[in-house]
């Protein structure tokens, strides 16, 4: 009887899954380069009460929106840190027993369009984006949006009645033992998504179920003057979002199939709308309206990157590097 696996078969297995392996690593060491510097950077601003201050100067900002001016806090908290951190606030200063639905959805909405910013904005720097126009999307992107759905909802008053309170966080220990504890899980959760994620995208390719996604984005992408070869970025994007799939993400800009211009289109609909299961189930225990979250949200999303493409084709080629590098190295 013949051995099976053959010689060569294993020959074979043994080369894909070191390059498969090399794949993760290098991914993973690139996220890691961003990851860790923002992560130290966030934790001194935090020390330091910078959060604070913050959130104090943009309470105007969040009365514009219909909502108490304390509220700056928890959105200055999720952009400075994570959504995590914006809920933990959130409770802190007891929001959950004032607001109402709509208002809840309002924050809801801007922390799930700007948070993590020091990490993702440097994710998207990673792959040719200005800092200063990611800066600018994302938190006049949450802000025009929390307006709209504050207007629409005042006026036709809709959702006004109080948020449903479906959690409450545990007591946060701000010691520094705890704070590497959750940082050292974050990273190690990274590093299996990662692994995950690129062998699901290999057995995709092999089956060539890739090619099927690409056709069925393809009209979508199309309408938005977005090449189908940055599928795979929308992809990651929408399920990961840009903290745990911004290593693959930046793997797919440099491998340099992908034109700067398509990078850049995808980056941005990304920094208006991405992470739509996890970041939306936790607004959703927040008390948020799902349609407002998810459907509204997406819609506004895919209405600006389509202004944004028509104003880019409006542009003169050696003008639109104001916005992205042609060729991510």
């Amino acid at each position: 009887m013949s051995n099976w696996p053959s010689t060569k078969q294993r020959t074979a297995l043994k080369a894909s899954t070191q390059d498969w392996l090399t794949e993760v690593w290098m991914i993973f060491s690139s996220l890691m380069k961003i990851m860790i510097p923002a992560l130290i950077i966030v934790r001194c601003i935090e020390l330091l009460g910078w959060i604070e201050a913050l959130g104090e100067m943009i309470h105007p900002v969040m009365i514009l929106v219909g909502l108490p001016g304390e509220t700056g806090l928890v959105w200055m908290a999720a952009m400075m840190g994570n959504i995590y951190t914006g809920m933990a606030v959130f409770y802190q200063l007891g929001m959950a027993e004032q607001l109402t639905i709509g208002q809840v959805s309002v924050v809801s909405s801007m922390m799930l369009i700007a948070h993590s910013l020091p990490i993702e904005i440097a994710i998207a720097r990673a792959v040719g984006i200005s800092l200063w126009f990611t800066l600018c999307l994302r938190i006049s992107g949450a802000f025009i949006f929390g307006f709209i759905c504050f207007q629409t909802y005042s006026h036709l008053a809709l959702l006004q009645e109080p948020a449903p309170q479906l959690w409450q966080p545990g007591i946060v220990d701000p010691s520094w033992g705890y704070w590497f504890l959750t940082q050292g899980q974050t990273i190690v959760m990274a590093l299996a998504i990662i692994a995950a994620l690129t062998f699901f995208l290999r057995i995709l390719r092999v089956l060539g179920v890739e090619r099927l996604i690409h056709f069925l984005l393809a009209p979508v992408l199309r309408l938005l003057g977005i090449a189908t070869a940055a599928s795979n970025i929308i992809i990651v994007g929408l399920t990961l979002g840009l903290s745990f799939g911004g290593g693959l993400l930046i793997n797919e800009a440099r491998r340099g199939h992908i034109a700067g211009k398509d990078i850049f289109m995808s980056m941005a609909f990304l920094g208006l709308c991405h992470s739509l299961i996890e970041d939306t189930l936790l607004m959703l225990l927040l008390g948020a309206d799902l349609s407002t979250i998810v459907f509204a949200r997406l819609a506004f999303s895919l209405l600006a990157i389509l202004a944004l493409s028509r104003l880019l084709d409006w542009l003169p080629a050696n003008k639109q590097s104001w916005f992205y590098r042609q060729s991510p190295s």
